[in-house]
């Protein structure tokens, strides 16, 4: 993720102070060894109750999973299953910003960091949470921790590094914006 002021240059929507959350959310399915992706409903970038709901209602006989990029300034990976809600955020520092980072934080009872403006302008941004949240579907909790270490990227092109190290790079491709 790139600096805090870098993301606001990218933002071509508004200023940083317009309450409207942008993005896109996504569910992932896996049926038969083939990739699906479906654009979940815009609900989904503020709820995390919302997103799960949108997720668990994926039929698959297969694997299911939401990303949901927001603003493409953070993202988040959950997972519903038989023994609850597994989740990862890319970036704690986004729950200062955002109600949908601030839910992932209390979801996974891990308190939202404590900083100034200025303290926040140099602290490089960090994720949070359950980094194996996709190994049994091929993606390494080592590289997941690597694709959000990557600083220098947006929510949007780190989502795009998970969804190509998994094998559905293209099928992803066609639901986000153009950047």
């Amino acid at each position: 993720m790139a600096s805090s002021s870098d993301r606001s240059s990218r933002d071509s929507g508004g200023d940083s102070s317009d309450d409207a959350v942008t993005g896109v959310a996504l569910g992932i399915t896996q049926e038969g060894g083939d990739w699906q992706v479906t654009r979940l409903d815009d609900s989904a970038l503020t709820s995390l109750d919302d997103a799960a709901r949108q997720v668990r209602s994926l039929r698959a006989e297969g694997a299911s999973f939401g990303l949901v990029d927001v603003d493409h300034e953070y993202f988040v990976i959950l997972r519903p299953g038989p023994s609850g809600l597994r989740l990862m955020l890319s970036d704690v520092t986004a729950a200062l910003d955002y109600d949908l980072a601030a839910d992932v934080l209390d979801e996974l009872n891990v308190e939202a960091p404590d900083l100034t403006d200025e303290e926040l302008e140099e602290t490089d941004p960090w994720g949070e949470g359950d980094m194996a949240i996709l190994e049994d579907l091929g993606l390494p909790e080592g590289v997941l921790e690597i694709i959000v270490s990557e600083t220098d990227l947006y929510a949007d092109e780190q989502l795009h590094s998970v969804a190509e190290r998994m094998g559905f790079g293209d099928q992803l491709e066609r639901h986000l914006p153009d950047a």
